[in-house]
């Protein structure tokens, strides 16, 4: 089997499809090596008609099977232009580890759907590919989410340094890496990552998101409204636990805005939720990874400098830094770890963590989708 595979990832934000070709040789240690990568855009009148379907409405059978079909499509074209950036052929691929788009996330149900067919970008790109990750572990009991974690400690865990890996993309989430070689890893969803700051950028000045927090920066944080918001009950649940847009999304913010007793100004609110973010990161560090004060931030919020010197703010004892200090990109971990998880799925092992996601028990993850290369077909 080759140790080439790639991974799939379209997160909560909707802001395109991450694709990235990855090498797991090991040839210089345990770390995965980043052959190419490739940003495919979701355009608008797709995005939106992903949040409808997100947020709810009328004929959602209808849209939803619509939208898988495009999404698979869309998966498809973003792994033939990432093969064709990295001039290799699809035939030396193992296989695609594609995560999928969430619409639906209901752990406390059993529930979670994510769409993008799999059988369209396995018969499209003829490689064979690996998807809907998290039922399995729902089946199991658990969350289905995060299943980030079991990478973050195959590649990134040391027995020199105590690490917190803060994941921020649409919904932000740790895993924290204790450096004892018997101890257990941890992690969960936290809170909104950048999902509220970029609906309320998209409302207020038309952007999809607010480019190094410069315009949150502006405003002064709001504590009244931050203290109001911090009594979500989500923030006091015990883990594991995950969450979604089915909780933090505009009309969550909406009630929040609505029952406050004064009008604020938008960057003040924007402000506000930067605030929101990084004290529940923080809040949460604080409470369940005592003892560790270096933390790695990946996805989309490291490029938040507003965001990063609020975590500094909140978390004065520790030291902060991206994943490049590690080795590897901010952007590119979530789609490393889902080629990875392909990986592990194809090899017969587990990709879950059961103390992270409360499943009962290892489980491999995923629906094989197995390629049918053309020019290997003998009619």
């Amino acid at each position: 089997m080759s140790a080439l595979f790639i991974g799939l990832m379209s997160g909560t934000s909707l802001d395109g499809i991450d694709a990235a070709l990855v090498d797991f040789s090991f040839d210089s240690g345990h770390r995965p090596k980043l052959i190419a990568t490739h940003n495919h855009p979701i355009e608008a009148g797709l995005r939106q008609q992903l949040l409808t379907l997100s947020q709810g409405c009328d004929n959602e059978l209808e849209l939803m099977l619509t939208l898988d079909h495009q999404m698979g499509n869309r998966f498809a074209e973003a792994t033939t232009a990432l093969l064709k950036k990295a001039n290799i052929d699809a035939t030396a691929i193992s296989a695609i580890g594609s995560h999928g788009q969430t619409i639906r996330h209901y752990p406390k149900s059993g529930c979670s759907l994510q769409i993008g067919d799999a059988n369209l970008i396995a018969e499209r790109t003829g490689i064979t590919t690996v998807a809907d990750f998290r039922r399995r572990d729902l089946a199991a009991g658990g969350e289905g989410a995060p299943l980030v974690p079991a990478f973050h400690n195959a590649v990134f865990r040391s027995p020199q340094q105590g690490r917190v890996i803060v994941n921020i993309g649409g919904i932000a989430n740790i895993t924290h890496l204790p450096a004892a070689a018997d101890a257990t890893v941890s992690g969960f969803d936290t809170g909104p990552g950048n999902i509220l700051m970029d609906g309320w950028t998209m409302r207020n000045l038309k952007q999809p998101f607010d480019r190094d927090g410069s315009w949150g920066i502006q405003g002064e944080t709001d504590q009244t409204l931050l203290q109001q918001m911090q009594r979500d009950p989500f923030f006091s649940q015990s883990p594991p636990k995950s969450t979604g847009r089915e909780l933090f999304n505009m009309e969550w913010l909406d009630r929040q805005l609505k029952t406050y007793p004064q009008s604020l100004a938008p960057e003040t609110v924007q402000a506000t939720l930067c605030c929101l973010t990084a004290t529940s990161i923080a809040q949460a560090i604080t409470q369940y990874c005592t003892g560790t004060e270096a933390l790695f931030i990946c996805g989309g919020g490291a490029h938040n400098s507003a965001l990063m010197q609020q975590l500094q703010i909140e978390l004065p004892t520790h030291n902060i830094h991206s994943t490049n200090e590690l080795g590897i990109s901010p952007d590119w971990v979530e789609a490393i770890a889902f080629a990875w998880l392909a990986k592990e799925t194809l090899a017969g092992r587990p990709g879950n963590l059961p103390v992270v996601t409360g499943a009962t028990h290892p489980v491999v993850l995923g629906g094989i989708y197995p390629g049918e290369l053309k020019k290997q077909i003998q009619e």
